[in-house]
């Protein structure tokens, strides 16, 4: 049995296979400051022909790239697995096949080194990506998790505990910035092709045609109230279905393509803002950190800022290689449930769903 002290310095070796990105990582520190030594990434751009992620054909390009991205993450941080005190893995939640990539082969890893198993919860990961970056992205906050997978509002006040707010009843947002990119005939992903489009397009102050309703969104909600803290993005999605079939039949989607999509991100970033303000006004947290690929979307952070800013609180948002899934964050997570004495069973296997660790209902 191996036995860590909470403020020991460790270096751990982060493996992450959960969806189309092979990464690996090492990563040194304590829980509490940590160091980033080495993250390589390599992503999978065969699914942009099929307009998203295919798992099988996720499944086999992990095959391939993951040993290379294992060695050259340990060449790049000039370390070997000698100098390495475990192995962290996502093992959940994610693509089946995806997963068992990751942990088969960090299992193995791990055995043929004589090192500690350490699985962690890929949406605890995207928690601690930022504080790899800005160290005072420290609990407690209030946290929004956004990608293409999760949109979910935490209430985090230390580490390992972690209430849920809110999240989505339908899509998460990043599967609406896709849906909705492939409406507009703009590539996959869709996030960034959005925001380029939607910065060219009039602000609604100056009278931009495509306003669509906030979902969700009452402004007479109170705490308690079942729509207060959840989003839907279906409805948000349908609306601009009809809005491109009306400009299709007139002719004008070549002009109002970039009107739309404003409209669209304008409606999704005023909803996510407003419930992220309610739960740190709710719980008075002067902090929100961001979290999963859309939270590298710089309209989403400005707005968030600007909010935040009037209440005196500070947002912290990871940069786009670490707001993408990456090993770096494992390795954070498993620094964290590391020093908690927390290891990987032998019979360790991927789950395609699973609550996050120490995640409770808020009451």
């Amino acid at each position: 049995m191996h036995r860590m002290t909470q403020g020991a310095t460790r270096r751990v070796l982060g493996i992450e296979t959960s969806c189309d990105e092979t990464s690996a990582a090492v990563v040194s520190g304590s829980p509490e400051e940590m160091t980033l030594e080495s993250c390589v990434i390599l992503s999978q751009d065969v699914h942009r022909l099929f307009g998203g992620v295919v798992p099988e054909i996720a499944s086999r390009q992990h095959l391939v790239g993951i040993v290379p991205a294992v060695e050259a993450a340990l060449r790049e941080a000039g370390v070997t697995m000698d100098d390495c005190d475990a192995v962290a893995v996502t093992h959940a939640p994610g693509l089946v096949g995806a997963l068992l990539v990751g942990t088969s082969f960090a299992k193995s890893f791990a055995f043929a080194h004589g090192k500690p198993l350490v699985p962690v919860h890929h949406l605890e990961g995207h928690l601690f990506a930022t504080m790899l970056e800005q160290t005072d992205a420290a609990p407690p906050f209030t946290a929004l998790l956004v990608s293409g997978g999760h949109t979910l509002l935490l209430d985090v006040p230390e580490w390992g505990h972690y209430a849920l707010l809110g999240q989505t009843r339908d899509d998460a947002v990043g599967e609406a910035f896709d849906k909705v990119a492939k409406l507009l005939g703009l590539p996959y992903p869709g996030g960034r092709p959005i925001e380029e489009l939607a910065a060219t397009a009039a602000s609604p102050a100056h009278g931009h045609p495509h306003r669509f309703a906030r979902p969700m969104l009452r402004k007479s909600a109170q705490p308690g109230d079942d729509d207060y803290y959840d989003c839907s993005f279906s409805g948000l999605k349908t609306a601009v279905l009809h809005a491109v079939r009306n400009a299709e039949r007139s002719g004008t989607l070549d002009a109002e393509r970039a009107s739309i999509a404003r409209g669209f991100q304008d409606a999704v970033i005023e909803t996510l803002v407003e419930k992220t303000v309610r739960a740190a006004r709710q719980f008075r947290r002067t902090r929100v950190v961001l979290g999963g690929g859309v939270a590298c979307n710089r309209a989403l952070q400005d707005a968030m800022r600007a909010a935040m800013e009037r209440r005196q609180g500070t947002v912290h948002a990871p940069t786009p290689r670490l707001a993408t899934d990456n090993a770096a964050m494992i390795a954070a997570a498993g620094i964290f449930r590391l020093a908690r004495g927390e290891f990987g069973a032998p019979d360790l296997t991927a789950t395609a769903s699973l609550p996050l660790p120490g995640l409770r209902r808020a009451g």
